[in-house]
């Protein structure tokens, strides 16, 4: 059957959108070979492992836990379910209904790919503090579905305002990093997808110990 590839990545270069912390380098690209001095160009790239469409290792939040290196192709690659909540308002908190609403029991579903749309926030700190997230008895519901894979085009699956200033870091993305689910943020173009499966591609550098790795994703979506 025909077949339409959906880039769901983001572009990486200088200055690009990174979180607002001093552990996120900003991105950088600096030409080191000229075509008309050595012949070729070349570049130096700085950017940080969690830079633009990237994949968590669990080692990014748990202690001696899997690293980006570690994670099998298996679970990057596969059907993924896309639950769709277009255009939501900002802070948006997704619970057990709203998903169980969509894709009914969750058992069974490998993979999960959020759309919000929230990706229109790119370039803007809103991007950041405005993004819909995940309740964390939503995400764990999902670890006990047996989910492998969870994906969203917003920066985190956690609540804004669960910050490192706060004594609630992170609470999400310690659930699902400690029970091996992994996560795929900052995705893209999910306007374009669909279908409600998908094919899922997430491809990160194969980073040696790596706690995060950018990542070259797609959908491939099955037409008519």
């Amino acid at each position: 059957m025909p077949e339409r590839l959906i880039d769901l990545s983001f572009s990486i270069h200088e200055g690009m959108t990174s979180y607002p912390g001093p552990w996120h380098p900003i991105t950088e690209i600096t030409q080191l070979g000229r075509m008309g001095i050595e012949g070729r160009v070349s570049s130096k790239i700085t950017f940080g492992s969690h830079s633009g469409t990237h994949v968590d290792g669990a080692s990014h939040f748990i202690e001696g836990g899997q690293t980006v290196d570690e994670i099998p192709l298996e679970t990057l690659v596969g059907p993924a379910r896309v639950v769709k909540f277009p255009d939501c308002e900002p802070n948006k908190k997704i619970t057990v209904d709203d998903i169980q609403a969509q894709v009914g029991d969750a058992h069974g579903i490998e993979r999960i790919l959020f759309r919000y749309d929230w990706s229109d926030h790119w370039g803007d700190i809103s991007y950041y503090t405005g993004s819909p997230h995940l309740s964390t008895e939503a995400c764990e519901y999902l670890r006990d579905c047996g989910v492998k894979l969870i994906g969203q085009d917003g920066p985190s699956p956690d609540d804004p305002k669960d910050s490192p200033a706060t004594d609630n870091d992170s609470p999400v993305h310690k659930i699902m990093l400690a029970a091996g689910i992994i996560n795929v943020e900052y995705l893209t173009n999910m306007r374009q997808i669909q279908s409600d499966t998908v094919q899922f591609i997430a491809l990160p550098l194969k980073i040696q110990g790596g706690d995060g790795s950018p990542a070259r994703c797609i959908a491939i979506e099955t037409t008519a």
